[in-house]
Formats: structure tokens, sequence, C-alpha cells
């Protein structure tokens, strides 16, 4: 029998929202126990994310460097970013992300996992795609501003990245996530083995 994440819904007797933001808002349920118990759950309520693993022609990973207020860090990522409009193809976000923060597209996509990043407070889902065949996008750099202005773009050789993960040096959850994926991939069915781009994401159900 294989271990799969099934969906669930505890009945919720109350909700209200104390707190609503530009993107996110904060939510508090009252939820039913299994042995009957009323308790409040608040978490975070989030629009959901992409994000991209892209690989350039010599195997590198494209990351930049951003200032994290929250955690007061600059990290190094891979090129993310929210799904502003409702029921947005994740595909066309994540293209638009790769476009905007690092100035390229890519001709091969296939989506390289789905993860919650904090499920026990937020119901924030990201799905990672793998993006290749990479090449610079003709004309002018999208313009950047707030945190995206003082971005460093770097090409990093995937077991580098690995090794920083294991070490403690890097700590962003797609870029952890995401790298590792793609070793375990590299290192079993293969890239071509992956879903589709458009593969169905029930966390975030999208339009074709």
């Amino acid at each position: 029998m294989g271990i799969k994440d099934t969906p669930a819904e505890w009945q919720v007797t109350a909700t209200r929202t104390p707190f609503t933001g530009n993107k996110t808002s904060v939510r508090t349920d009252d939820v039913v126990m299994p042995d009957g118990m009323v308790v409040h759950r608040d978490y975070q309520v989030h629009p959901g994310s992409v994000a991209v693993l892209a690989l350039d022609e010599q195997g590198r990973v494209l990351v930049l460097r951003q200032y994290r207020h929250p955690v007061r860090h600059k990290l190094w990522e891979i090129p993310a970013g929210l799904l502003d409009i409702p029921g947005e193809n994740p595909l066309h976000a994540a293209q638009r992300e790769l476009y905007e923060e690092a100035h390229v597209k890519a001709e091969d996509w296939r989506v390289l996992t789905d993860v919650y990043t904090t499920p026990g407070g937020c119901d924030e889902a990201v799905r990672i795609f793998l993006a290749r065949d990479v090449s610079e996008v003709e004309g002018e750099r999208f313009e950047v501003s707030e945190e995206e202005a003082d971005m460093e773009l770097a090409r990093v050789d995937p077991a580098e990245l690995v090794r920083g993960v294991l070490a403690g040096d890097l700590h962003n959850t797609c870029l952890v996530v995401g790298v590792l994926a793609l070793t375990a991939a590299l290192n079993g069915d293969g890239l071509d083995a992956l879903r589709p781009a458009d593969a169905p994401w029930p966390a975030r159900p999208f339009e074709a």
C-alpha cells in the first residue's frame, strides 16, 4: 500500500478573520477534535505560490539572493512568486516569474514537486517547476523595485547547493526542496519521467 496524503475536513463550528493584509490574512477556526473537544486554530490564509528550478545548458541552477525581512537574512532562492490571480494557470505564473526575476525563458517545463510550506500554521501551497532549455529574453530587463531591486543572480552547480543545504547554509524552502527533489529525480527515473507542466494540482485548481 502506497503512502499518500488524502483530503480531509473536520467540522468547523465558527470562523473569523481577525486580520486582513494586502496579500494574506489570518483566520481563526473553531475545530471539533476526534474526542469531541472544540479548539481554536489560527492560520495564515495564502493565495499560493509557484517556484522555478531552472537549469542552464551546463546543468547549473539559476539562484537569486534576496533580503527577507521576517527572518532578517539575505537568502539564496530560486525564482518564485504569488498566484495573484484566482484560478491563474500556475505554469503561466511560473513563466512570468522566471522572466521578471532572472530575465530568461525556458522551452521545456515539468512539475518537479508540490509542497505545503508550513501546514501547521498556513495554507500556502507551492508548485515547484523544473525549467530546461533556458535562454536569455531579448529586450530590456523587467523593472524591479523594493527588495527585488537589490537581488543578485548566480548559476550554481546542484551538488554545491546540496552541500549547502546539508551544511545548514541554505534555508529557503523552495530552494531546499527543489534541489533535493532534482537530485532524487536524477538518481531515480530521470527528469523526463517528471509530471507534465499542466498536471492537476488539487491544492490550487486552475484553468487550462
